[in-house]
């Protein structure tokens, strides 16, 4: 029913638009009644005059729109409509309506009767939405079983000119262009009007009367057993037989199911090409022209009952729903093509614009590591700068060392030298504390330049430590700027092996003045031995020679020697020394 219903709307929605004189939209009442009245007598629906007024009874001063009216014509005409109406009087009553104010007024090849089943066929083959309106597949389709039915070839390079030409701002034709195209001979160039009116039934018969097959056979009565020829209309449940094709003296139907078949027979009785229909109730003998014709009977046939079993629509009914639900299928996957454009479009415009974000700060990123680059070149030449004038200044610091243990060794042999001129003891003993204090003197200058050197060492290591925790902190900085401080790495871990070949060499001279101090250290025990064993001798001759030895840290005491001559252990050495010598005299 919904199907039905969909065809009659596009019938009525002409003639409403016909009514429709101004273009508004709108229709008046008073030919709205004589609308709806027409529709229910043709259409067989009780028709009641009061509905309408009481339907628009708010609406009485102006016209009714085209949704306005839809309600009342879906409750009161089309939800009441039964199978039972002839389609055609239906059809020829909207085209009655619309005609004459959309038809051309350019003379066309084809009748009038020709452009009515144009409309009839547009109405079957336009799209389900308003304005109405046939595409081009369509259209195609139309005209290809036109050019069929006339016997003629399919030119379709032609049609693809005319698809070029086709207006853009359109999706389609509409009937009264479709009439024109088809009425202007232009895809039936060399083809009389009688040809192109008889392709023109030829195809209407088809696909709106639902004729599958139709042609003049010979038929054998049941009673009388005679052949007569007859006019056959092969339909989807029927095959009706006519005494011509002009369809005005019909002479029965023969009645389909699912039960039926068709058998070929063999020729007999002087009759070729037999072929037999079984039915329910009755035995059919029919009689081809030729063995093509019998052939493509039983094949018309076969294929209907099997249309039957199966409970399917007509051909060409089922082919159009499978082309409007492929370009249904086109169109959506065209819609979610376009979506997914977009999509991606945006996608795209959001990716160069993070690419634009993620650009800029590598920009930034390089523009902050050249500056650290350049940051950490001028630390690199300040630190190699430092590290050569501190070499330099330890290299004049140690021969300034040099020139003063070479001054001092200078001295110390002049005053050698002029202690030689005393007495040979005086020379030995002033030689031996000499060599004491030079040993003492030698040991703090070892120590301080010792210390020196260890406290050099560590600030050599804490600058060491430090660059190396400065290259590591560098290195960590980022990843990306791994390789390229690469180098920078290996020179300062050369500059730092040189470094640490430089601590070694410091550490070796320590090593070598922790020797000399030893050997001045032994020095100074021989000295102090050498001493030790002087003062036994010059303790034996009291008086005539007193070594000079340092003076005590402890207060000075005056004697007849001097001041500091003896310590107080001594001096009471000495007092107990002549106290027992008074006391033996």
């Amino acid at each position: 029913m919904g199907g039905l219903k969909d065809e009659l709307l596009k019938a009525i929605w002409h003639a409403f638009t016909a009514l429709d004189l101004d273009h508004s939209g709108k229709v008046s009442k008073s030919q709205l009644k004589v609308l709806s009245h027409n529709l229910c007598t043709v259409l067989k629906v009780p028709h009641d005059p009061v509905a309408l007024e009481e339907h628009f009874r708010d609406d009485d001063e102006g016209p009714v729109s085209n949704q306005g009216y839809m309600p009342y014509l879906n409750k009161f005409i089309l939800e009441k409509v039964q199978d039972n109406f002839d389609k055609i009087e239906f059809n020829r009553m909207c085209w009655t309506l619309c005609a004459k104010k959309n038809l051309t007024k350019n003379p066309l090849l084809i009748t009038e009767e020709d452009a009515f089943k144009v409309w009839v066929i547009f109405n079957f083959l336009s799209e389900d939405k308003y304005p109405l309106i046939i595409v081009p597949e369509e259209i195609e389709y139309l005209l290809k079983k036109l050019i069929e039915a006339m016997g003629g070839g399919w030119q379709q390079e032609q049609f693809e000119d005319y698809k070029i030409n086709f207006d853009d701002s359109k999706d389609g034709l509409s009937a009264w262009e479709l009439i024109e195209l088809i009425g202007n001979g232009h895809f039936s160039k060399g083809m009389d009007r009688q040809t192109v009116s008889m392709a023109i039934s030829e195809v209407f018969s088809e696909l709106i009367l639902d004729v599958l097959k139709q042609g003049y056979m010979m038929k054998k009565g049941h009673r009388r057993k005679n052949w007569t020829e007859r006019w056959f209309v092969l339909k989807l449940n029927i095959i009706s037989y006519y005494v011509s094709e002009d369809l005005k003296d019909k002479k029965g139907d023969i009645l389909l199911d699912e039960n039926c078949c068709v058998e070929s027979l063999p020729d007999k009785d002087g009759k070729k090409c037999l072929f037999l229909i079984k039915c329910f109730d009755k035995t059919f003998e029919i009689s081809a022209s030729d063995k093509k014709k019998k052939q493509e009977w039983i094949q018309a046939i076969h294929s209907t009952i099997h249309l039957l079993k199966l409970g399917s629509p007509p051909p060409h009914k089922e082919a159009r729903q499978r082309r409007k639900e492929l370009r249904r299928k086109l169109l959506a996957e065209q819609e979610e093509l376009e979506r997914q454009m977009k999509e991606l479009q945006a996608a795209n415009e959001n990716k160069q614009q993070e690419l634009e974000t993620v650009r800029k700060k590598l920009e930034e990123a390089a523009s902050r590591a050249a500056e650290e680059e350049k940051k950490r070149v001028q630390t690199q030449v300040e630190l190699q700068a430092r590290f050569s004038t501190e070499l330099e200044r330890e290299k004049h610091i140690r021969q300034q060392m040099e020139e003063q243990v070479a001054q001092k060794s200078s001295e110390l042999e002049q005053y050698l030298q002029r202690v030689r001129e005393l007495e040979d003891m005086y020379v030995k003993l002033q030689e031996a504390l000499e060599d004491e204090r030079q040993a003492r003197q030698d040991e703090e200058t070892v120590r301080r330049l010792q210390a020196r050197l260890l406290e050099e060492e560590s600030s050599k290591r804490a600058e060491l430590e430090k660059w190396h925790v400065e290259q590591q902190q560098a290195i960590l900085t980022t990843e990306a700027e791994k390789q390229e401080l690469e180098n920078e790495r290996v020179v300062k871990e050369r500059a730092l092996q040189e470094a640490m070949a430089q601590l070694e060499q410091l550490e070796l001279e320590r090593k070598q003045a922790l020797e000399q101090y030893e050997g001045v250290k032994k020095k100074l025990e021989m000295a102090t031995s050498k001493t030790k064993s002087w003062k036994d001798k010059v303790a034996q001759h009291e008086g005539l020679i007193r070594l000079i030895e340092p003076g005590s840290k402890n207060p000075h005491l005056i004697t007849n020697w001097g001041p500091a001559a003896f310590t107080e252990a001594e001096l009471e050495e000495r007092e107990k020394s002549w106290k027992e010598k008074k006391t033996t005299e």
